[in-house]
């Protein structure tokens, strides 16, 4: 360990997740938190602890395995139904839907607006997103939530900034990234393993009916992370997140590694 991240170790500590009480999780598309962090959500609502769901698009393009003739306004409710489901599952009740087009088509300005709105109504203390900063991410809504999200994580407390988004300030502390490649806080979820995936392929079978190919090869992925990052952290089954807290997130580069 350097000397530069030592003294950051002690000078500005990373913020431990489960030290929170008020949870957003920010989703480009149905099944995306499911994936990026279920066990985590189990887990936290097993605290007794706040957690809400804000989905930005209504993921209508996710026509791989829908029956011939689907359109996608007939997608759309059953992906709306399918996540209302998914979140009860893992104990989640509070679903927000900005229904924007799947596939990017949409303003990048009204994402940011409409997702500072959810911000100020929730005002959660930490927000979670997919990270915006993996090098091979492509699609579009993972790009554009993580950095909407980013972006109002530092904004959240300053009222007359969040007034501009027509939205109320939030005491947000915290951004945590999931399907990051460079975690640094973890969760044990040895315990939630199997509940999230069923939260998963249970209930988003639009896009994993049974038979298909894609079960199969993402449990086993959800299992090997899990055991890949108990490992990292001595938690037996975990799931792991790049998380930043206040001090971290303005003119301090040496957080981003």
């Amino acid at each position: 360990m350097s000397l530069t991240r030592m003294i950051l170790k002690f000078a500005a500590p990373i913020p431990k997740i489960e030290s929170f009480d008020r949870y957003l999780f920010v989703g480009p598309h149905p099944d995306d938190i499911e994936i990026g962090a279920g066990g985590t959500i189990a887990a936290l609502r097993k605290m007794g602890k706040q957690v809400s769901f804000v989905i930005c698009t209504d993921g209508r393009y996710g026509m791989e395995h829908a029956p011939a003739g689907t359109t996608p306004e007939e997608l759309i409710a059953v992906r709306r139904q399918e996540s209302i489901a998914s979140a009860k599952i893992l104990g989640v009740s509070d679903v927000v839907f900005l229904d924007y087009s799947d596939g990017g088509f949409y303003d990048r300005n009204d994402l940011l607006a409409s997702l500072a709105k959810v911000i100020g109504e929730r005002k959660p203390d930490i927000i979670f997103a997919p990270d915006p900063s993996v090098t091979s991410e492509c699609h579009i809504d993972h790009l554009n939530a993580g950095t909407a999200a980013r972006q109002l994580a530092f904004f959240a407390p300053f009222a007359d900034i969040m007034k501009q988004y027509g939205a109320e300030s939030a005491p947000v502390q915290a951004i945590a990234f999931y399907m990051t490649a460079k975690p640094n806080r973890f969760v044990s979820t040895a315990p939630y393993l199997s509940q999230q995936i069923y939260s998963i392929f249970e209930c988003h079978k639009s896009q994993f009916p049974e038979g298909c190919p894609d079960i199969s090869s993402i449990s086993l992925y959800l299992k090997l992370r899990a055991y890949d990052f108990g490992i990292r952290s001595l938690k037996g089954k975990a799931e792991g997140f790049r998380v930043l807290g206040r001090t971290h997130m303005h003119c301090l580069p040496e957080a981003g590694n």
